[in-house]
This record gives C-alpha cells, sequence and structure tokens, in this order.
C-alpha cells in the first residue's frame, strides 16, 4: 500500500460533497448576500479556498510537482502574502484588524474561521480532500447565517463552530496519530526519498511557506559533499541508537522512528531515514500542527518551515478556546484511546522521536492584543488536565520505559551574514570529543557526588541566589546523583544532570535574557520555595500583570506552578565561545544553549514516565536521582505525577557568580566561581571561556 491508497477511500467519499461545496463557494465568491460589511470578508475567504480546491484536485492527479520554479513561487505567494507582517495589518488573519473591520461580536470568530481555512493548505497539497472538505463546509454554514434576512444568529455560529471540531474530532486524532506511527502515512518521506533535491521547486511540495530559509539551507546542503551530508545525518541517528543502548532498551522490538525537521534539511534526512533502515527502522513524517483542535503553542514538530509571522502564530494559539469545554476534552480523549486502540500493535512498535532543530531566527516578543481570543480560567484548568490526560493515553501505547529519542541542531541563513562561518562550527561542536568530555564530567560529578545541596549565585547584576537539594547516596562506591550526558539523545556533548530533592530546594532563579521555545525573555525572575515555582515575573511588558500571565502561559503551560525537574550543569565552553564570538546568544536553541551554563528545568524530571528503569554512568554507577517528591506520585494517582513539560534556563557563564557544593559536614568546594571551573581535571573547559 502506498501514501495515496490510504487516502483514496476517504477521498471518493468525499468527492460529491467537494464538488458541491466549491460550487457554492465559487458563488459566494460573487454574489453579495450578506450585509455590506461582512462581504469583503467571505469573498475573499471564498477565493482562498478555491485556490485550495484548485492545488487539492492537482494533488489528487500528483501533478504539482511538474510545475515550474516560477509557478510554484507564485501559488507559494498566493497562499501566504496576506499573512506576512508587511501586510497583517490588513488581513482578517489579524484578530485586530478583523475586529476593527467586522465588528467586536463577530471580527473574533471570523478571523478564527479564517485561520482555520488557512491551515488546510498542507491538506490540500496532501491530497487529503476530506479535511479540505469538512472545512469548506463549515465556512459555507457560516455564510448561511450571515445572509439570513432575519437577523444573524450568534449562537448558531459558535454551535457550529464547536460541534464541526466535535464531530470531526476522528479525523483529526486519525491524520495526527497515523502519521506519527504508520510509516506509509508520509508524503514527506515521498518527497525526501523521490524529488530531485538538486531541484529546489521540490520545496514548494510541501504546501509550506518557503523563505529565504528554507531555500538557503536547501541551497547550501546541495554545495556539501556526500561525505558531509553523510556525516551529519550519522552524527544525528547514532545520537538515537546510543539512546536506547545506555538506557538498555531494546530497539529491537521497534519497528518505526519519527523524524521532526526543518523544511530545507531533506539531503541529510534522506541519508539519515537510509540509515535508520539499515538498523531496521522505517522513518514516520507528520507534519505541524493542521488545526487549532491539535495546536502545539510555540513548538515546531514535524516536518515545518520557518513561521511566515510568528505574530499571527501567536495570535490564533488559543483559538480552541471558542470550543474548548469539559465535554469536548472528554471527546477528544475518548477519541484518543479508541484511536490507538484501533492501531496499538503500531504504537508498541514506535521508538520515539528523531528532532532536528534549527536556530537564528530574529528573538520573538509578540503583541497580546485584547482582540485575539484567550482561555478563560475554567479552559486553563482544562488544558493542563487535557495535556495530562494525553500524555498518560498516549504512554499507555508507546511505553516511555521503552522508547527513546534524539535531538540536534542547525543554524539557518537567517542568523546572517556568516551563516556558513556558523554552520561549521555547529557541526563541529555536534561533534566533540565525547570521550574527552565524559571524563571531565566525571570529575565534576565525583565532587558533586561529596555533597548533600549546591549554592548557585550569580554576579554582575544578575540576582540569581538559589539553593538546590541533593538526593542521599546510601552506597557512594555504586550510586551516583547526577547523569555524565555526553552526545547521545541530546546533542552537543556537555552537561551533568539531577532531579533535585524539591524540600530544601529554595531561592531565585534571574537571567538577564533568554530565548525558551521561540519566544523572548527579558529579566526573568522565578522564585522556588522547597522546590516549586512561588512566584514569577520578567520584564517583557510594562505591565505586570501582561509578564506574568506571558510566564504563566509560556513557561508555566497554564500551571499554577511547578516544580524544579531538573539542575544541570552545561559544560560545552566550546558552543559558548562560538555564541560570544558570533553574538548569538540569544538565538541558541535551549539545546545548545543549556549546555552553555547550568540551567533549571521547570516541568517533569529527564526521567519522566521512566523512573522505574536503572540507569548508570560510564563508570557502572546507578543515577539514583531519577524522582522527585511529584514523579513519585505517581503510584498513587498518574494525574499528580506529572506536568507534560519540561522547559530549560540557563544562567551563562558570565552572569554566573559560584556554583559550591556545601557537604554534610558544612565544608564546601566551588565547581564554578567567577565563570570558570575551578574542578580539578576539568581545567580544560576553560580554554573556550578564556580565549574569545
Amino acid at each position: 500500500m502506498g501514501y495515496r491508497d490510504i487516502y483514496k477511500e476517504s477521498n471518493e467519499q468525499a468527492e460529491e460533497r467537494f464538488s458541491l461545496v466549491m460550487e457554492r463557494i465559487a458563488e459566494i465568491a460573487e454574489e453579495t448576500d450578506v450585509p455590506e460589511k461582512f462581504d469583503d470578508y467571505f469573498k475573499k475567504t471564498a477565493a482562498f479556498l478555491l485556490q485550495l480546491k484548485n492545488v487539492s484536485e492537482k494533488a489528487e492527479k500528483d501533478t504539482l510537482k511538474d510545475a515550474s520554479l516560477t509557478e510554484c513561487e507564485k501559488q507559494n505567494a498566493g497562499f501566504y502574502d496576506d499573512i506576512k507582517a508587511e501586510n497583517y495589518g490588513k488581513s482578517y488573519g489579524n484578530p485586530t484588524y478583523a475586529v476593527e473591520k467586522l465588528g467586536e461580536e463577530y471580527g473574533q470568530i471570523l478571523s478564527a474561521l479564517y485561520a482555520e481555512c488557512r491551515k488546510r493548505i498542507t491538506d490540500a497539497y496532501a491530497a487529503k480532500k476530506m479535511n479540505v472538505t469538512i472545512t469548506a463546509e463549515l465556512f459555507v454554514e457560516i455564510y448561511n447565517y450571515f445572509e439570513d434576512k432575519e437577523g444573524i444568529d450568534k449562537t448558531a455560529i459558535e454551535q457550529a463552530v464547536y460541534w464541526y471540531f466535535h464531530d470531526y474530532s476522528e479525523v483529526f486524532v486519525e491524520n495526527q496519530i497515523r502519521e506519527m506511527i504508520d510509516p506509509v502515512d508520509s508524503l514527506y518521506k515521498n518527497i525526501i526519498m523521490k524529488a530531485d533535491l538538486s531541484e529546489l521547486s521540490y520545496l514548494y511540495q510541501y504546501g509550506f511557506y518557503i523563505g529565504k530559509n528554507e531555500l538557503g539551507i536547501a541551497e547550501f546542503l546541495n554545495q556539501l559533499s556526500e561525505e558531509e551530508i553523510q556525516s551529519m545525518a550519522d552524527t544525528y541517528t547514532e545520537g538515537y541508537r546510543i539512546g536506547f543502548e545506555i538506557t538498555g532498551k531494546d530497539i529491537k522490538k521497534k519497528k518505526t522512528v519519527q523524524i521532526h525537521y526543518q523544511i530545507g534539511f531533506e539531503r541529510m534526512i534522506r541519508a539519515a531515514i537510509q540509515n535508520f533502515e539499515k538498523i531496521g527502522l522505517q522513518a514516520t513524517i507528520s507534519r505541524e500542527p493542521s488545526s487549532s483542535f491539535n495546536n502545539r503553542g510555540g513548538s515546531k514538530r514535524g516536518a515545518y518551515a520557518t513561521s511566515v509571522n510568528r505574530q499571527y502564530d501567536f495570535d490564533h494559539k488559543e483559538d480552541k478556546a471558542f470550543y474548548f469545554d469539559k465535554a469536548f476534552v472528554e471527546r477528544r480523549l475518548e477519541v484518543l484511546r479508541t484511536v490507538f486502540e484501533q492501531h496499538k500493535i503500531q504504537a508498541a512498535e514506535h521508538g520515539g522521536p528523531a528532532v532536528l532543530e534549527v536556530f537564528g531566527e530574529e528573538p520573538f516578543s509578540p503583541e497580546k492584543k485584547d482582540a485575539a481570543i484567550h482561555y478563560h480560567d475554567r479552559q486553563q484548568e482544562l488544558v493542563v488536565y487535557n495535556a495530562s490526560m494525553s500524555g498518560q493515553i498516549t504512554n499507555e501505547y508507546i511505553k516511555g520505559e521503552e522508547r527513546s529519542f534524539t535531538i540536534i541542531a542547525y543554524p539557518i541563513p537567517e542568523i546572517g551574514d556568516k551563516f556558513k562561518k556558523i554552520f561549521a562550527e555547529t557541526v563541529v561542536i555536534n561533534t566533540l570529543d565525547y570521550a574527552k568530555y565524559q571524563k571531565m564530567q566525571q570529575c565534576i560529578i565525583d565532587v558533586l557526588d561529596t555533597g548533600t545541596k549546591v549554592h548557585i549565585t550569580g554576579r554582575g547584576g544578575n540576582r540569581t541566589d538559589l539553593t538546590v537539594a541533593f538526593h542521599p547516596l546510601t552506597d557512594p562506591d555504586k550510586q551516583t546523583i547526577f547523569e555524565n550526558c555526553v552526545a547521545d539523545v541530546n546533542i552537543p556533548v556537555g552537561e551533568v544532570f539531577t532531579s533535585p530533592v524539591l524540600a530544601g530546594t529554595n531561592g531565585t532563579l534571574h537571567v538577564s535574557e533568554v530565548f525558551l521555545n521561540g519566544l523572548q525573555y527579558l529579566d526573568l525572575e522565578v522564585v522556588f520555595k522547597d522546590g516549586m515555582i512561588e512566584s514569577y515575573n520578567c520584564g517583557n511588558f510594562a505591565d505586570e500583570a501582561q509578564n506574568k500571565a506571558y510566564i504563566r502561559d509560556n513557561i508555566l503551560m497554564r500551571h499554577e506552578t511547578l516544580p524544579m525537574g531538573e539542575f544541570a550543569i552545561g559544560t560545552n565552553t566550546t558552543a559558548y565561545r562560538m555564541a560570544k564570538e558570533y553574538q548569538i546568544g540569544a538565538k541558541l536553541p535551549i539545546l545548545i544553549a543549556e549546555k552553555t551554563g547550568p540551567h533549571f528545568a521547570v516541568g517533569d524530571t529527564c526521567y519522566s514516565h521512566a523512573e522505574d528503569t536503572a540507569v548508570y554512568n560510564p563508570n557502572g554507577k546507578e543515577i539514583i536521582a531519577r524522582d522527585n517528591e511529584k514523579s513519585l506520585l505517581r503510584k498513587e494517582d498518574m494525574s499528580k505525577a506529572y506536568f507534560n513539560c519540561h522547559t530549560d534556563i540557563t544562567i551563562p557563564y558570565d552572569e554566573l557568580g559560584a556554583i559550591t557544593v556545601i557537604r554534610p559536614d558544612g565544608s564546601t568546594s566551588d565547581i564554578i566561581r567567577d565563570g570558570l571551573f575551578q574542578v580539578e581535571g576539568a581545567e580544560e573547559l576553560n580554554e573556550p571561556l578564556l580565549n574569545y
């Protein structure tokens, strides 16, 4: 069975509905049967949907790949120019403009409808006609309410949106799960393996916005030798394989691996897919969220492109608020379990994600708009509940103790005119001698293991003053508190980490600037009491309440509080030097940034859902700090044990005063003092710090 065979039946079922709804939309594009102020909105949205019709029909005939580069560029611009920053002020995708033109009563929901229609672009390119059809039918249904001569029924419009997402939960969830675990269900895999990658028109077969980053990466990789490409792919896939090996998990039980990547990296990903096949794994590739239904917030996963407009993404990240209630959540969870049950064999054989991240975008601090819809308090609670229960269901079918992952990162052209040099340096950083780091990190761990806690302070305006409590060692000859992390699941090398004891972990974490999950934070401060976040603030906005809401929504993930799930000391001073030399510190992904100083994760531990699996350092000692007081609650109530988030916050070396180990007898030893490592055997780590 091929990719197109999966959707042949549903496309045939949708054919008549598709034809009828598009005929009606063609009429809407020409008629004037709604109140004047809504006429422009419906005509423009109808014209957009007719563009989708054209692409859907070509995709079904498999003729999109025959288009010239000029034709592809024109089509891409036709889909995305409207929401580009320079045009966004007069786009119905902008809730502020929509409310201004359409009124407060209907502007919000019509802007959300417009955004949902836009989510069908990738469906059209993937020849998923049913998905395009159901959204087009929703548009027509809502149009009908506006042409009612007896008056517009707002409640009916809201109900139409609600029941659309409720009734089609199976469609959205089925797409999401199948793309994750079924190697056949992947248009994108077909593109990677079969397209002529030397002809950049292939990039436009995805349906994503194709900008300078996508074109620049693809063009740059085409200049690299086969040996260079293969080396990059080997680093990536070996990290995944070793992740299973070092945790004692049997990779032979697995048949699939989910690949996440930035469009433009196809040459590397093709080599990676071939590598995975050699070890018995078929690649699956999903896409970034295809609806508000499965919007993940700011994270980029699956196959993804650089955002055409991050403010647009931010404005619509809570569009679920139009339909997100308890009944809907329970319906979604029911469907999620049903779909997993239908595909339980494939789910059990799924090995987990292999992630390629990118960095280099300009730091983004969004404008929070009153016109954009936001979750109310009860919905905030439901977001947390939905995430928790979804995580539990997923873990039942794709067991945490049996899966692994890997993550690697590369820069994109947006990072600046020194892109090629930064890329070359990143390749070096990703392939640093893990044995050398392993040895130096073990020296650091040996000192840390003598303590019961550690005291971290800032300098030069950094207000950090924080004590982190450690798990006690009952058998120091066989046990350790910290994991010696080299280049396996988290590439590049460079950290030692532990799960702190919450009781006794107290104080203030402060950093002047940090870039987390695609968002910039200025003067970020988080206060802990017994390991739990007690208060927080930042300096992004003039209004304190807005600052706190920004942190709560995007770091706490709408939880009232989170535990400190990880304390780590990054040792990749080479990466730090690179960031300083090219002045790209704010643009580093957390994957690399966390290796350039001590970092503190809020949320779950690094061992989430796998705490009972014994983990050992290369020296044979068991890492006993896999739990904390929250994760231990899984033995009583799973919903209280996990928060389904993990966000690392790093203090850079130049803001770090000291990291000091405190022993039971009160004696101390510095790990770092005034930004430099003080541990015997780890002196080499200071060379990049002293020579940048």
